[in-house]
C-alpha cells in the first residue's frame, strides 16, 4: 500500500490519508483499516438518467468521484475484492445526499478516508504496517500427498491457498511399479511449474534486500522429500539459475495430512519454529503454543476472555518483564463504536501505561482462528493471578456500561 497524502491531527486523530492498493495483501489492510460511519471517496461508474424538455429519457454510465459514509464492507479472500456500501455524503450534480451506493475497491486504484472517530492508536499502527513496503510475504507452503498439493503463500495477516492441484496417480502394484512413478513424476511436474507461476521466482521470491524467503513443503510419508529430489534433478537438468538458487532456503517438514489445515500443526513443531524464527507467522504461533500450555499448567498466569484480561490488566499483571496481551483484529472491526474503543484504551493501557507487548493476531492466520475459540482475547500475566473469573462485588452479571451508557458484554 502506498500513501499517497495524508493529513492527520497528532493529538485529535481527525483528518484523512489517501492510499493506492498494489498488491493482494494491500486489500486486507483496507478492509481492517474501513469501519462503519468512515468517509471514503474514490472513483465510482454510475448510471445517471436525463430527461430532455420534449420529455425522452436517456441513461449513460459516467465515471466521477464519490464520497460515501460506510454502511457495511464485504471482503472476498479468494478473489481480493473489497467492496464498501454506504450513503452519498456529498452531493454533487449526478447524485444526491444520502442515496445509496457501492463502492468497488480495486488494485492501483486511490481512495481517500477518514475516519469517523478520528484515527485511533491502532487504526495509525494499521495504516503503518500497510504501508510498510518492506512486510509481504513471508513465506511459501506447498503442503502435499500422493496426487494432491495446496499451495500457500503466508503473509503477516494471512495464509492465501494460491492454487489446488489433484491429479490420479496409479497405486503401487506388483509389476506396476512403473505406472506409479511416472505418476509421480507428473504430479511433481505439474506442481512444480504451477509454483514457479506463482512464485516467480525472479521478481517476488525475494524481499527488497535480496533475501530468498522459505519455501515450506511438507508432507506425510516421503512425498515432500521426493518433491525436492525431483526439483533439484529439474533445476540441474535445465540449469534454471534462479530454481538452484531457491534449493538451499527449501525446508521439509512432516504433516499428518495433505490438508491446509496442517499448516499449523507443522508451523507449531520446534524444529520448524527455530528455522522460520524471523516470520511473524511462527512468532504469533509460538506465542500461543507458550500460552496454551500455561494454561495447561493452571499456574495462574495465563488468563483469557474479555472480563479476566481486564482485571489483570488493571492490577498491573500484563506489564513490563513478559507481559503479553494477545488480541484478535476481528475485535477492532466491531460495529459498537464503544465496544471498539474498549478495546483500542485496553491496548493503549498494555503499551504504554504497563510497558507490556502487544499482538494483533490476524483472524485468518490459524494462530488468530485458535483466539478467537477463546474470546478473541486473552493475556500471558508477569505473575501469577488467582480467582479472575469468579464474580467480584459490584460486578454486573452481563458486563459493565460503557460510553454514551452502552451495555457491555
Amino acid at each position: 500500500m502506498r500513501l499517497l497524502k495524508s493529513q492527520i491531527e497528532q493529538k485529535t486523530g481527525a483528518g484523512w490519508a489517501t492510499l493506492l492498493p498494489e498488491e493482494p495483501e494491500d486489500m486486507w489492510h483496507a478492509y481492517n483499516l474501513i469501519q462503519e460511519n468512515d468517509r471514503i471517496r474514490a472513483k465510482a461508474v454510475r448510471r445517471v438518467s436525463k430527461t430532455s424538455d420534449a420529455g425522452s429519457t436517456s441513461s449513460q454510465r459516467i465515471t466521477l468521484d464519490l464520497t460515501i459514509a460506510v454502511t457495511s464492507t464485504d471482503f472476498d479472500i479468494g478473489s481480493g475484492q473489497l467492496h464498501v456500501s454506504g450513503r452519498v455524503a456529498v452531493e454533487n450534480e449526478h447524485v444526491k445526499l444520502g442515496q445509496h451506493h457501492t463502492l468497488d475497491l480495486e488494485l492501483n486504484r486511490k481512495f481517500t478516508l477518514e475516519k469517523a472517530d478520528g484515527w485511533d492508536s491502532v487504526a495509525l499502527e494499521m495504516l503503518k504496517e500497510a504501508c510498510d513496503n518492506d512486510k509481504r510475504a513471508e513465506l511459501w507452503a506447498v503442503v502435499l500427498g500422493e496426487g494432491t498439493a495446496n499451495i500457500c503463500m503466508i503473509t503477516e495477516h494471512q495464509t492465501i491457498l494460491r492454487q489446488r492441484i489433484e491429479m490420479s496417480v496409479p497405486r503401487k502394484r506388483k509389476g506396476g511399479v512403473d505406472g506409479h512413478s511416472k505418476g509421480m513424476d507428473r504430479f511433481f511436474s505439474t506442481t512444480l511449474s504451477t509454483l514457479l507461476r506463482q512464485i516467480d521466482l525472479p521478481n517476488t521470491s525475494t524481499t527488497q534486500q535480496g533475501k530468498m524467503l522459505p519455501l515450506l513443503l511438507a508432507s506425510p510419508g516421503f512425498v515432500a522429500s521426493a518433491f525436492l529430489a525431483f526439483i533439484r534433478a529439474e533445476a540441474t537438468r535445465t540449469t534454471n539459475k534462479p530454481l538452484l538458487a531457491l534449493i538451499p532456503s527449501i525446508i521439509i517438514a512432516h504433516s499428518s495430512s495433505a490438508h491446509i489445515h496442517s499448516l499449523n500443526e507443522i508451523l507449531s513443531s520446534p524444529a520448524i519454529t527455530t528455522k522460520l524464527s524471523d516470520t511473524k507467522y511462527a512468532r504469533e504461533t509460538a506465542l500461543m503454543d507458550k500460552f496454551l500450555t500455561l494454561m495447561r499448567q493452571d499456574d495462574g498466569r495465563a488468563w483469557y476472555g474479555p472480563r479476566e484480561v481486564e482485571r489483570a490488566v488493571d492490577k498491573g499483571a500484563v506489564g513490563r518483564g513478559g507481559g503479553v496481551l494477545l488480541i484478535n483484529n476481528a475485535l477492532f472491526r466491531a460495529q459498537n463504536i464503544a465496544e471498539r474503543r474498549r478495546w483500542v484504551k485496553l491496548v493503549d493501557r498494555v503499551r504504554e501505561a504497563e510497558g507490556g507487548e502487544v499482538r494483533v493476531l490476524s483472524s485468518l492466520h490459524e494462530s488468530g482462528k485458535r483466539l478467537e475459540g477463546l474470546g478473541s482475547i486473552a493475556a500471558i500475566l508477569t505473575y501469577p493471578l488467582e480467582d479472575l473469573d469468579e464474580e467480584q462485588e459490584g460486578d454486573d452479571v452481563h458486563g459493565g456500561e460503557g460510553e454514551n451508557g452502552e451495555m457491555i458484554i
